[in-house]
């Protein structure tokens, strides 16, 4: 990928999207191209189809999707499972047909089995039961790795994919009803500082772990895998260190400067108890993350903090 490749990111303006522009630019790369929703609307082929022909990219970031918590994938199954398979098939397929040199795929780590094996590596999908309040959007995710996998097979495209763990950064989505857990809390415990709360309420025991990845290390990630990987697995991406959410909430209460104290709610669930990915695959690359969870969350705070009088 030479520094004047025309390079497309698709989802911009997304956490992800954003943080691989940011990467880009920072690694010298500057014929990036991209389209607004009014300009371009991804579920229309035709739309697609135009937009390929007219500007021809040579190297393609596939992080657009249509995304949501768990009350929004329950709630709208259909929308999220037509949305992103019309969004992908349209690109992959217009890459295909116009050259496109390169081309990577970001799925979600919510494509394994409900209850695999811990960690979890890239063999295990397809392997058993996807998790319900998300299948919609997981069967989609999993039908673009094989789109990738197959127009590989049949037509030698350089196509890959990638899978992240769970992902915090800047332009992250704070709101409550809607946002996950990392910016959920931030804005929990700051709310509270703020407004001089005795104690915060968190959901269930605070022992399940989960794996967190700050969305710059992922988007320098993707660039490596950019560089240095051409295979038909997808490959996993993330820290490969997971926290008890217990402990990610001190971190978190320590970093906004609540001195109030945390209550658990033990009448709400727990969820699944662990998920974290096994990134062996990624290291044999040779990239491994950078910014450590403490230091990721001081970043995000700050950010907050800049923009908080702004919609978040």
């Amino acid at each position: 990928m030479e520094l004047n490749s025309k390079i497309y990111v698709a989802g911009h303006r997304g956490m992800v999207g954003s943080a691989i522009i940011r990467n880009l630019e920072e690694r010298g790369y500057s014929n990036i191209i991209y389209r607004d929703f009014e300009e371009l609307d991804l579920r229309r082929q035709g739309q697609v189809e135009k937009f390929f022909e007219e500007e021809k990219p040579d190297y393609v970031y596939l992080a657009a999707a249509k995304v949501g918590g768990i009350h929004a994938n329950n709630t709208y199954p259909a929308e999220f499972i037509y949305d992103n398979l019309m969004i992908e098939a349209n690109i992959i397929h217009s890459a295909y047909k116009t050259g496109v040199k390169k081309l990577l795929f970001l799925g979600s780590s919510c494509i394994y089995p409900k209850f695999a094996e811990q960690p979890i590596k890239e063999e295990y999908l397809l392997e058993g039961q996807l998790e319900p309040t998300n299948e919609a959007y997981a069967i989609a995710k999993i039908t673009g790795i094989e789109l990738c996998k197959f127009y590989r097979r049949q037509y030698g495209c350089d196509f890959i994919s990638a899978m992240p763990t769970n992902l915090y950064g800047i332009n992250d989505n704070f709101d409550l009803e809607t946002s996950h857990v990392m910016p959920a809390l931030i804005r929990k415990f700051h709310e509270a500082k703020i407004n001089g709360d005795k104690e915060v309420v968190m959901w269930g025991t605070g022992k399940p772990k989960r794996e967190f990845m700050y969305v710059d290390d992922l988007a320098d990630g993707l660039n490596h895998l950019m560089l240095n990987y051409s295979e038909e697995i997808h490959v996993n991406i993330g820290t490969g260190e997971d926290v008890e959410i217990g402990e990610l909430t001190q971190i978190i209460k320590e970093v906004v400067g609540y001195e109030g104290e945390i209550v658990n709610d033990l009448s709400k669930p727990d969820g699944t108890p662990r998920k974290l990915l096994d990134v062996t695959r990624l290291k044999d690359t040779g990239y491994t993350h950078k910014v450590g969870l403490k230091e990721g969350i001081r970043r995000v705070y700050k950010w907050y903090l800049e923009t908080k009088n702004n919609e978040v």
